[in-house]
């Protein structure tokens, strides 16, 4: 990352939080306000921000609104059987992002990360910061600390696997977290730890596509238990590998958001960041 696009990455993330700040408390912000904040003009801001995020703020706060959830439900929802009978899955971000994976066997998963070594780093990501560890075989957990705090996530990830050793390492990780954020146009590499029904129920959330979502109870379907929604809404909550499993995209029947694991915040700019991308691709 060159010293001027790091610089345009910490500008846009901040404006980010000030736009969901602002979404929280029921307000919007003017391109004038939030070009002063950021210390730039209006137009060069607009240019900015549109070039990162693909539309205008003005349209992205559109997304943030709480209705958005309802609005993806209505128009953009993915019935997860007939995704995968015609193909749609070729649309999702297995393919988006060059994505590749693997997952551990229950007879390793069992032994609660004994023998693997993870490395771990702490990134500047859209959505805040984020500790990404991974294997030799690819990125095992991303957790975002902007509602939890770095130190909650730290615990939640070094529990998920309690028999491991850690190393920092984020020189190693660097490049599959350029991939997985979009800066760069690498391959993404994944490894599931997890066991055998979560590990269905994260495969599922890998074919609904960008820009989708999808309901608890499409997932139980599609993989064969659907009187187990509570089940999967707990499977889908531990999802280890935030943003690129995209558990952001499973949302309840009513159009809520339900539950997400690192903040119900962080979820909303998931879906708004993944909408305003569809939209402008």
């Amino acid at each position: 990352m060159t010293a001027e696009t790091s610089y345009h990455f910490h500008v846009m993330r901040r404006a980010l939080e000030e736009i969901d700040a602002a979404a929280l408390a029921g307000e919007a912000l003017s391109l004038d306000a939030l070009a002063g904040r950021m210390q730039m003009s209006p137009a060069h801001f607009q240019r900015l921000f549109s070039q990162w995020v693909g539309v205008s703020p003005k349209r992205y706060q559109q997304y943030l609104a709480l209705g958005h959830a309802k609005a993806l439900l209505r128009d953009r929802f993915t019935t997860l059987e007939a995704a995968s009978a015609v193909g749609l899955s070729g649309s999702s971000r297995l393919h988006d992002m060059f994505l590749r994976w693997e997952a551990m066997t229950p007879g390793e998963f069992a032994k609660g990360g004994a023998g693997l070594e993870i490395f771990w780093g702490w990134f500047e990501s859209p959505f805040g910061p984020a500790l990404v560890m991974a294997t030799e075989k690819g990125i095992c957990g991303i957790g975002f600390a902007a509602e939890a705090g770095a130190e909650v996530t730290m615990e939640d990830l070094l529990a998920r696997w309690p028999d491991a050793t850690f190393t920092e390492d984020p020189t190693a990780l660097r490049p599959w977290v350029q991939a997985a954020f979009g800066e760069t146009t690498g391959e993404a590499r994944l490894y599931l730890i997890g066991a055998p029904f979560q590990i269905k129920v994260w495969e599922a959330l890998l074919t609904i596509p960008t820009g989708h979502v999808t309901t608890y109870s499409e997932i139980a379907g599609a993989i064969g238990h659907p009187k187990a929604v509570r089940a999967v809404g707990t499977a889908v909550g531990r999802n280890p590998i935030s943003w690129l499993i995209p558990c952001h995209r499973a949302i309840r029947k009513s159009g809520a958001l339900g539950g997400y694991h690192w903040g119900l915040p962080v979820k909303r700019a998931l879906l708004a960041w993944e909408s305003a991308r569809a939209e402008a691709g």
